[in-house]
C-alpha cells in the first residue's frame, strides 16, 4: 500500500505509519509543500482536502499521536453521552512508566494507570479511520468514582445518574468498580440512588 492509498483508507496517519508504508521524511515534508498532505499536528498527518471530520476529532487526532493512550474520564463520558461535561482537554491514560507526551493541539490531560486498570473494561472505536481506545460506560463511571478529587464528585454522580438512568446493566459497574478499586466508596452512592 502507498502511503498516499493509507491516507485515502485512513484520513489521519502517523510519521511512522507513512514510514513504514514506505515514504521517507523529506518526501513527506515535499508532499506537505505541495499542498498534497496536510500536517494535521506534530507527527500527525492527512490528506489535503479531507472532509470527514466528526464531532470526535481531537479524540481521532490524539489516538494518532498516542497510539498507546486510552481516552478516559471526561472525555470518555462526553464520547458516551453521559452526563453534561465538555471538556476542553482530551483526557488520556498511560502506564505509570511510559514517557509523558510533549504538549500540542489539542491540550491533553494526562492521567497514569497500571496493570489491570489500563486494559480492564477498554473499547476501541473507529474514529475517522484511527482505532481509538476508549474506556467502557461503567469503566468510565468507575473511574469518576476513583478520581474524584480531580474532576470533583458532582461530577461522579451526575455520571452515575446518568448511567442508572440510561438503563445499563448494574453488574458491569459493579465489576469496573471492583477492578479499579472503588467498590467500597461506589456502593453507597448507588444504593442511595437506588432505594
Amino acid at each position: 500500500m502507498t502511503p498516499l492509498e493509507l491516507l485515502r483508507s485512513r484520513p489521519v496517519a502517523r510519521t511512522r505509519d507513512l514510514e513504514q508504508a514506505g515514504l521517507s521524511r523529506v518526501a513527506l515534508q515535499r508532499l506537505v509543500q505541495r499542498g498534497v498532505v496536510k500536517r494535521l499536528r506534530r507527527g500527525v498527518y492527512s490528506r489535503s482536502g479531507e472532509g470527514r471530520v466528526t464531532e470526535h476529532h481531537d479524540l481521532a487526532l490524539v489516538a494518532a499521536r498516542i497510539a498507546h493512550g486510552v481516552v478516559c474520564l471526561l472525555s470518555a463520558l462526553r464520547f458516551h453521552r453521559i452526563g453534561t461535561q465538555s471538556p476542553s482537554e482530551v483526557w488520556m491514560a498511560i502506564d505509570l512508566k511510559a514517557r509523558k507526551p510533549r504538549p500540542d493541539v489539542p491540550p491533553i490531560k494526562i492521567v497514569r494507570f497500571s496493570g489491570r486498570a489500563l486494559t480492564a473494561g477498554i473499547e476501541r472505536h473507529i474514529i475517522e479511520g484511527v482505532t481509538v481506545s476508549i474506556t467502557s460506560p461503567a469503566r468510565t463511571v468507575a473511574d469518576c468514582f476513583k478520581y474524584r478529587n480531580k474532576i470533583g464528585l458532582d461530577v461522579a454522580l451526575e455520571a452515575l445518574r446518568e448511567y442508572r438512568r440510561s438503563r445499563r446493566p448494574l453488574d458491569e459497574l459493579l465489576q469496573a468498580a471492583q477492578d479499579v478499586r472503588v467498590a467500597r466508596v461506589l456502593r453507597p452512592y448507588l444504593e442511595a440512588l437506588t432505594t
